[in-house]
């Protein structure tokens, strides 16, 4: 049997897309998640790492952006890819080049539009209902050195009604995410190694 693939999980929050990333991967031959990595010391995803028995890595900023990336401690666990699930620090240069295109990050809506600095959660949400778009989704895609940039893998489509909020949209996009977002992960790392 082939070496497991190691995954690690960065979230900043409650972390329900990381508990379905866990829960589809639990049983999985090949692939395992290694490790959670989170830089709040109160974010609900420890709680949901320490029920399924992942370790955890809280990070430090100031080593995050302007040291090693916490590299060697990541090549330590035998981190073979990188998934962001609702994680909001921009990921350093150090990062991206020890895991070239081995980073996976999903935005609840179609890229390009709503992207970039500032852009996550019910902001997008917000700025989307705002902007009385008829339909938003999903887009998983690699990173690179911008905020929501890098080439996209897979995108999921909602339609927006008239009397939705940016609290029903939320609700609408969070279906989509936790339905694809694992199996999108699964092809796009079994089809890269």
């Amino acid at each position: 049997m082939s070496k497991k693939i190691n995954l690690a999980i960065f979230a900043s929050g409650t972390g329900s897309n990381a508990q379905k990333i866990i829960e589809y991967f639990t049983h999985h031959p090949q692939i395992h998640i290694a490790l959670i990595v989170t830089n709040k010391p109160t974010a609900g995803v420890l709680n949901i790492a320490k029920d399924a028995g992942i370790p955890s890595l809280v990070i430090e900023k100031e080593r995050f952006m302007k040291g090693d990336g916490f590299v060697p401690f990541f090549q330590q666990a035998k981190i073979d890819w990188m998934i962001l699930a609702g994680f909001l620090w921009k990921v350093p240069e150090t990062l991206l080049l020890s895991f070239a295109h081995k980073i996976i990050n999903i935005h609840p809506a179609l890229l390009p539009k709503y992207g970039g600095k500032g852009m996550y959660g019910h902001f997008v949400h917000e700025a989307v209902i705002a902007n009385h778009e008829t339909e938003s989704g999903i887009t998983i895609h690699f990173i690179d050195e911008q905020y929501d940039h890098g080439a996209h893998i897979f995108q999921a489509h909602c339609a927006i009604n008239s009397s939705d909020t940016p609290e029903t949209l939320s609700k609408k996009v969070q279906i989509l995410e936790h339905q694809h977002f694992p199996p999108i992960i699964e092809k796009t790392i079994l089809e890269k190694n």
